[in-house]
């Protein structure tokens, strides 16, 4: 049987990997810098408008597509996953209910967005930020401090959560431009993993936008977090740690194949011992590549554990691609240690997911309560 041909869009990710996301992923990692070629190329290809509609000129593709995309980069570079996977959060919220304009740029590969929720005050929970937005001389003042924000001074726009101006409700989303006056960036990123992927603070001071700046209505920030943003984000965070975990695989998988131990003519993958690493890290990543399509299957037919799949989906695929990386470092001995090998980046870059709100910690609670019948909130 004659397999189908892949997607446009694969086809078109598969020249940007090549010749330019996966020459760049080492030094993106050992200078911190952020992949703005990556980000032009990805443009280009039209595969910033990945998510936008064919009205504004965009892809129109789903939440399926966008987890592929991430994987497939994540198997090269995870910070530029990660770059990847926040511009499609935001872009999700955008184009169900940000401007026009805005929309077309995005699909244009003109325009690059991300997040801005969590904040020092909240930690992980995201969803009830303390800044504020005022009116204030006939428009909004937003003054906050995130925490952390992906892309941070890199993106175009921020989708920006605060206190609702007058209504009930735990938010507001705005859209902020990278420019405004009174936005600073406190410090620039330097982290253990992601090194490339700018997830700096953010400091709101004073900083003026119009009120048309506003996502939603006044008050309706949680319900477009949880309706939108959290299956994109879960599921793309997912992608990335499958990403980590298949390539990691297959670096150890040709470390231990062509390792020799000469004076025994057998190389490492002769050993039972390895041989059954191998064997754990295999099984370890087919499960949680099985989970994310069953998360998808759920989302895409509105299955009863639809919402029980989005909170299981990232808790379970961060928590392996720790284990799985782990192993790859065990089995690789000292060669994982050497950052030509490979292994040790994305045995790094694994151990974010873990700590990146929602935190695995703060998904077990959910998915606990979820499983005894308890609210979540």
């Amino acid at each position: 049987m004659t397999p189908s041909p892949q997607p446009d869009y694969l086809s078109a990710l598969d020249k940007v990997i090549t010749e330019v996301i996966a020459p760049q992923a080492a030094e993106i990692d050992r200078t911190a810098k952020f992949p703005r070629p990556a980000v032009e190329a990805l443009g280009k290809a039209g595969l910033l408008g990945l998510l936008s509609s064919t009205e504004v000129g965009g892809m129109g593709q789903t939440l399926r597509a966008a987890t592929e995309v991430v994987e497939r980069i994540a198997r090269e570079c995870a910070s530029t996953a990660m770059v990847t996977c926040m511009h499609y959060s935001a872009a999700a919220v955008i184009e169900a209910h940000g401007p026009r304009e805005i929309r077309q740029a995005i699909a244009a590969g003109k325009h690059l967005t991300t997040l801005a929720f969590s904040e020092a005050s909240s930690r992980s929970h995201f969803w009830a930020p303390s800044s504020t937005a005022v009116k204030s001389n006939g428009h909004i003042q937003l003054d906050a401090q995130k925490s952390f924000s992906t892309s941070a001074g890199q993106a175009d726009s921020y989708v920006w959560s605060s206190r609702p101006v007058a209504a009930e409700g735990l938010s507001t989303l705005w859209l902020v431009p990278k420019d405004v006056k009174g936005l600073t960036i406190p410090a620039p990123f330097n982290g253990l993993g992601l090194r490339g992927n700018a997830s700096s603070p953010i400091t709101a001071a004073g900083v003026a936008v119009s009120d048309t700046a506003m996502i939603g209505p006044d008050g309706g920030g949680f319900d477009i977090m949880m309706s939108i943003v959290l299956p994109y984000f879960q599921l793309m965070s997912a992608s990335v740690s499958v990403g980590i975990m298949e390539a990691t695989t297959t670096k150890a998988v040709a470390h231990v194949s062509g390792a020799q131990l000469q004076h025994l003519s057998q190389s490492l993958a002769d050993l039972p011992t390895i041989r059954a690493y191998i064997a754990r890290m295999r099984i370890k990543t087919d499960m949680s590549h099985a989970l994310l399509l069953d998360s998808l299957n759920a989302i895409e037919n509105s299955r009863a554990d639809a919402m029980l799949r989005v909170l299981e989906v990232k808790a379970a695929t961060a928590e392996a691609a720790v284990e799985v990386t782990e192993t790859a470092m065990r089995v690789c001995g000292g060669a994982a240690f050497r950052a030509d090998v490979g292994v040790e980046r994305h045995f790094r870059d694994a151990r974010a997911s873990t700590i990146m709100s929602p935190t695995t910690d703060l998904l077990y609670d959910f998915i606990g309560k979820a499983v005894c019948g308890l609210p979540l909130f």
